[in-house]
C-alpha cells in the first residue's frame, strides 16, 4: 500500500484562503490523520492525511485519498453525516466548494429558506 502524502504548503494555502473568503472569521485548521475505505470494496482502512475545522455548529473534513484527490464531508453528529455526491475529486478547490456550497444549501433547507429537493 503505498504511502499518501501529507497536505503540501500550497494545499494548505488554497484550504485557508478559501476559508477566510467563505468566513468574516475563518476557522481554524486542524490537520490529522484518518483511517477511512478508499474504496467501497476495501475491507481493511487506509490512513490518509485529513483537514479539519469547525464553523458554528457544523464540522467539516477534507480527506486527501490520493497525490491529487480528495473527499469532503460534514457532519452536525456522527449520525449525521453528508459528503457532496461526488465520490472524490481531482481538484482541491472544487472539493472544499462544493462541500462549502452543499452545507450551505442543506441548512438552508434545514432552516426553511429554500424548499426540500426530491431524490
Amino acid at each position: 500500500m503505498q504511502q499518501i502524502p501529507d497536505f503540501s504548503e500550497t494545499e494548505l494555502w488554497i484550504i485557508n484562503t478559501t476559508l477566510k473568503e467563505r468566513y468574516a472569521q475563518p476557522p481554524e485548521l486542524q490537520l490529522a490523520d484518518s483511517e477511512i475505505r478508499l474504496h467501497p470494496s476495501d475491507r481493511e482502512v487506509s490512513q490518509v492525511p485529513a483537514a479539519i475545522w469547525q464553523a458554528d455548529e457544523c464540522n467539516f473534513v477534507i480527506f486527501k485519498t490520493g497525490d491529487r484527490n480528495y473527499r469532503g464531508q460534514f457532519f452536525y453528529r456522527l449520525y449525521q453525516q453528508y459528503g457532496t455526491g461526488v465520490h472524490e475529486y481531482d481538484d482541491l478547490t472544487e472539493c472544499i466548494v462544493s462541500l462549502l456550497q452543499t452545507q450551505a444549501d442543506y441548512q438552508a433547507q434545514d432552516q426553511g429558506d429554500i424548499p426540500e429537493q426530491r431524490r
